[in-house]
């Protein structure tokens, strides 16, 4: 495979390394994976991301792209996600723009794709992937509005297939419409 995998047991935020490596020059189609986050944060300030053992959690850092708008990217991105929950697990999952995909009305995923810029330029975008797959429970404040594959399906999933079949994927996609 094309894609170099830099994995943590633990780490602060799998965006925030992978913006950094970015900067310093990684090159596109590495990605950071964690079996944990500390600090896993969404799009707005403040937007934390739960991320114990068990979750597939995820950055890529992106080719330049012709696709300057990040919505687009991220909307591209929770397509794939959701084509590989539903044909994998038969579930029906529902995308709810711009960042976010859910299964039976509680969010299962989220995106968060920001661009590094390098004095007035774009150098790369840098997406972040959170997939609520092997959690067996949510804590008090998130078990109403958050659900996992392992909770859907009683059962776990692999997260390395799933990360594998995300990652070509998303290269299919972007090939098509970057041309």
């Amino acid at each position: 495979m094309e894609f170099e995998i830099l994995s943590f047991k633990k780490i602060s935020s799998t965006q925030d390394l992978a913006k950094k490596l970015a900067k310093e020059g990684k090159k596109p189609w590495t990605v950071i994976l964690a079996e944990e986050q500390k600090k896993g944060h969404g799009r707005r300030e403040g937007k934390f991301w739960y991320s114990p053992k068990g979750g597939l959690y995820f950055s890529v850092i992106l080719p330049k792209s012709k696709i300057e708008d990040l919505q687009s990217l991220t909307i591209l991105a929770a397509f794939v996600i959701a084509k590989i929950i539903k044909e994998n697990f038969n579930l029906e999952p529902f995308i709810k723009l711009p960042n976010d995909v859910w299964v039976n009305g509680k969010k299962i995923a989220g995106i968060l794709t920001e661009n590094v810029i390098l004095g007035q330029e774009v150098k790369s975008s840098v997406m972040g992937i959170g997939v609520n797959t092997n959690i067996g429970k949510f804590p008090k404040k998130l078990e109403n509005i958050a659900t996992s594959l392992k909770i859907e399906l009683g059962k776990e999933v692999n997260n390395q297939k799933i990360l594998n079949q995300f990652l070509q994927g998303l290269k299919e996609k972007l090939k098509t419409i970057s041309k």
